[in-house]
């Protein structure tokens, strides 16, 4: 398959080894980061991002993982960032997250099975993808995310957005932006309003209300039947803790803490989450038939 290759997304670089692509999905283009696998591929990865993420929040992540063989993936999921994002909140529901999911991994591992990993909110949009389609994946890992919402969580979030949108959120997490040039800015913190701006006010409403309203899928994603991988930081403050620890049991899923990291480790602790995912999922490798497949994949970039 040959997918569009992309200009980066506002100002910071795009690593070497890391190619922008668009996907074409039913909802129209999704935009996607592919590090391919240096040497020997082992396997196709997944990279589901969270709630005012997209992409960009695992772009010097990627290469670590392509270094040991492994084929990653992370997309902006629909109204984030640069994706294509529909206006109504009826185009932003977990099972419509989850559709794209299902679509956007078929795609990106040739029809083959890929191991899936959901951060944050993208940690309850990957296990719905994975109870609607276990065949799809050869893996689960749900990182710094928990199994249910809570009342009043996100409230204000939500009073916030219908005020002001995707900027007014903006601007009462980060007031010392206001006004100010990018040129008087970092270049990540430039990067990061851009992205505020371009992000769907509906994705964000929409997301906010799953958040506080989720229900526990542990007894579904179980009898999914696939490996399953519970880890967070060890300073992870968005989601209770020992919530996390509870639903691997409930599960009986592998349950790992990053040493160093807090709700974003791929970005607080690399190192650690490299060496935890790449031998989750070194344990959990696909058939040879599915390999060899996978192995076989070319895009045209």
């Amino acid at each position: 398959m040959t997918l569009p290759q992309l200009d980066a997304f506002g100002a910071p670089a795009v690593p070497s080894g890391v190619a922008v692509l668009g996907i074409p999905a039913s909802i129209g283009q999704l935009t996607a980061y592919h590090a391919q696998a240096v040497g020997e591929p082992r396997g196709t990865v997944l990279f589901v991002p969270g709630f005012t993420g997209s992409k960009e929040d695992f772009r010097d992540f990627l290469p670590l993982l392509s270094a040991l063989g492994w084929d990653v993936w992370a997309y902006s999921q629909r109204g984030q960032g640069d994706s294509v994002g529909p206006v109504g909140a009826g185009n932003y529901s977990l099972e419509l997250f989850a559709a794209d999911v299902f679509e956007v991994a078929a795609i990106v591992g040739n029809g083959a099975p890929v191991h899936l990993l959901g951060h944050s909110f993208g940690g309850i949009v990957a296990p719905e993808a994975v109870i609607a389609h276990p065949e799809a994946f050869l893996s689960l890992t749900v990182l710094c995310s928990g199994p249910n919402g809570w009342a009043g969580r996100h409230a204000e979030t939500s009073e916030i957005l219908a005020e002001g949108g995707s900027m007014g959120l903006w601007n009462r997490n980060n007031p010392h932006t206001v006004g100010q040039a990018d040129e008087l800015l970092t270049p990540d913190m430039a990067f990061l309003r851009l992205r505020a701006a371009r992000t769907s006010s509906d994705n964000l409403r929409a997301g906010a209300y799953i958040l506080r309203t989720h229900v526990d899928r542990s007894v579904e994603i179980a009898a999914a039947g696939l490996p399953v991988l519970i880890a967070h930081g060890e300073f992870d403050d968005a989601w209770p803790i020992e919530a996390q620890r509870a639903m691997a049991v409930r599960i009986g899923a592998d349950y790992q803490v990053i040493p160093g990291g807090a709700h974003s480790p791929q970005l607080e602790a690399p190192g650690a989450t490299v060496a935890i995912l790449d031998r989750f999922w070194a344990n959990h490798q696909p058939a040879i038939g599915t390999a060899e497949l996978q192995s076989t994949q070319q895009y045209k970039e």
